[in-house]
């Protein structure tokens, strides 16, 4: 199954190192950060699940509730949590999924073959509270994910989910956006943007970061 931008997100119910999930439930009104490991115990993802709980009032403060995968069972991810608390520092405090029988994975297309036909690749998804995917990103077994750059893309998106805006190149918070180009109505411009805005061209007008 080929999940796209704007799709639903499926539902699934699973086991979890914090007991059964229903994920839209789980979910409730909250954004999601749903993430795959290839398998417990391995040493990349050992450091992004560390670093995700340490993470846990970055993520709280943007309404967003994180959610990992592996593909091996209960059992093993509570002592693989044992690894990650002692080696990292921090007490794991979001739920892990037991897929083992590669039910979620192959609802989310997890198992690609050219990589591993057993093991998950290492994909995040970022799901809003209406459970449509608005992001997708599939890295390497070598590589580990950057959290900064997965936290600036949720600021992005719940940024211009609520303002007529979308974000520049290398945008971080606080620095100028672009005003869409389906807004032409200068004195619904004026009122959205009392700050003003400068144009570079008719199709490129910067203002400062509402909000």
């Amino acid at each position: 199954m080929t999940l796209r931008l704007g799709d639903i997100a499926p539902d699934f119910e699973q086991a979890s190192s914090d007991g059964n999930i229903r994920f839209h439930d789980w979910l409730g009104n909250s954004w999601g950060v749903l993430f795959s490991h290839p398998a417990d115990f391995t040493p990349v993802c050992t450091t992004e699940l560390g670093l995700t709980a340490r993470l846990k009032d970055d993520f709280a403060r943007r309404n967003v509730k994180v959610i990992a995968l592996s593909v091996d069972p209960v059992a093993s991810h509570l002592e693989w949590i044992k690894d990650i608390n002692d080696t990292q520092g921090t007490t794991v405090n979001f739920p892990i999924i037991a897929d083992a029988d590669r039910k979620v994975s192959e609802l989310y297309d997890l198992i690609h073959p050219n990589a591993s036909s057993t093991h998950t690749v290492r994909s995040v998804f970022v799901i809003d509270p209406a459970k449509k995917i608005r992001l997708t990103l599939t890295y390497p077994a070598s590589t580990g994910r950057n959290f900064n750059e997965l936290l600036r893309v949720i600021d992005s998106l719940q940024l211009t989910e609520y303002h007529s805006v979308a974000t520049p190149a290398n945008w971080q918070q606080g620095d100028e956006v672009v005003i869409v180009l389906s807004l032409q109505d200068e004195d619904l411009i004026r009122q959205k943007f009392p700050k003003g805005y400068r144009a570079l061209r008719p199709y490129l007008r910067l203002t400062p970061q509402p909000g």
